[in-house]
Order: C-alpha cells, then sequence, then structure tokens
C-alpha cells in the first residue's frame, strides 16, 4: 500500500485526515478548511478553497482531485480542470478551485467534504518527433467519428 503524507496547515488543528468513505471508494474524500466562516457560492463564481493540509506524493505518483457527484448533480459545483492534478514534487497547501454552475446559492462549511482525492501511477514518456505515424482504422477521425451507437 502507497502511503501519503500529510501535513497540517497553521490553524487546522480539527479537520480529519482525507480518508476513504467505504472499503470499495477510489477517492479519499477532501475537506474544506474555511476558519473564517462559511462560503457562498452564486452561480459563476469560481473560487479556489482549501483543504487545509500540505502533501508528499512518492515520486511517479499523482493526486487527482475530482468533483463529488453529490456536490455537482445536486448543486451544480463542479472542478473546472478535473480532474486537477497534484503533482508529487509541490509541497504547497492543496486547494480546490470550485465552480458553480447552478442556478441557486450554494454554502460550503468549514468541514464539508468537498471533493475526492485519486491516487494514481505516472507513467514518464520521451516525446520523440517522427515524420510518420502508424496507421489504424479511426485515423485523423474526431469528434463523433466512431458513431453514437
Amino acid at each position: 500500500m502507497t502511503t501519503i503524507r500529510f501535513r497540517r496547515t497553521e490553524g487546522n488543528d480539527d479537520l480529519p485526515l482525507p480518508a476513504y468513505a467505504t472499503a470499495g471508494a477510489a477517492g479519499m474524500d477532501v475537506r474544506a478548511f474555511l476558519p473564517d466562516g462559511p462560503l457562498t457560492f452564486a452561480h459563476g463564481d469560481l473560487r479556489l478553497v482549501s483543504i487545509g493540509f500540505h502533501v508528499e506524493l512518492p515520486p511517479g505518483v499523482e493526486m487527482q482531485l475530482r468533483p463529488r457527484s453529490s456536490m455537482a448533480l445536486k448543486h451544480g459545483l463542479i472542478i473546472p480542470n478535473s480532474p486537477a492534478t497534484i503533482d508529487s514534487d509541490y509541497r504547497g497547501v492543496v486547494m480546490v478551485g470550485l465552480y458553480c454552475l447552478g442556478r441557486q446559492p450554494y454554502t460550503i462549511n468549514h468541514g464539508d467534504r468537498i471533493a475526492q482525492a485519486v491516487i494514481a501511477d505516472v507513467r514518464r514518456c520521451v516525446a520523440v518527433e517522427v515524420d510518420r505515424l502508424s496507421e489504424t482504422e479511426r485515423g485523423a477521425g474526431g469528434l463523433g467519428s466512431t458513431g453514437t451507437t
């Protein structure tokens, strides 16, 4: 099992570590660190929200921040660059960018679960320039080129 190290930000003495809600969960729930009080989003608001922790990931691993489906579907709160990537050499405070698509205001309170963090292996590659790529059945067919059924 991979070990992920977390360090609390100053003033964070109450939030639990990011954790899996169930044995089969793919992502760890991360919570809003809002020591100054609740944060209300109106339609079109885009804000960075701290999770109250710095993280140390092992080399070859990334943390992907993804929206919680309940927040996205029920309240229109999404992560616009989802999945957001936290690199293994980043040591700053982990922040979640949240954007409100919902028509009704939505308030996040200190400690609310705001995203899920999926830990994934990263493959490093070498970029090589060539004159020609191999042929495939699809070729250069783009959006919708494989049909809808």
